[in-house]
């Protein structure tokens, strides 16, 4: 079974531009290493509400860790509000 994983969170705005470069290269970082092309997506009349999509997850342990590596290493939790953080949904078809 395929797992399709939402995370979403809450930037800073004043982090925003900083932010965005870095949230590029964990998309980039966890394509190289799980094979899993996510993409950003930013909600409509709230912009710093930002979530990271990904489809097609099969070994969803496996990418589980992978993205929690990258998002330690590329240090994307400075980003975002203070006292807030990543929040993953996961669902399948």
């Amino acid at each position: 079974m395929a797992w399709n994983f939402y995370i979403y969170y809450r930037i800073d705005p004043p982090q925003a531009a900083a932010a965005e470069p870095q949230v590029r290269a964990l998309l980039a970082e966890v394509k190289k290493t799980t094979g899993v092309d996510g993409r950003l997506m930013k909600k409509r009349d709230e912009p710093h509400l930002w979530m990271e999509v990904y489809e097609g997850v099969a070994d969803d342990a496996a990418f589980d860790f992978a993205l929690a590596d990258a998002v330690g290493r590329l240090g994307v939790m400075r980003y975002l509000v203070a006292g807030s953080g990543r929040h993953t949904e996961c669902f399948s078809d």
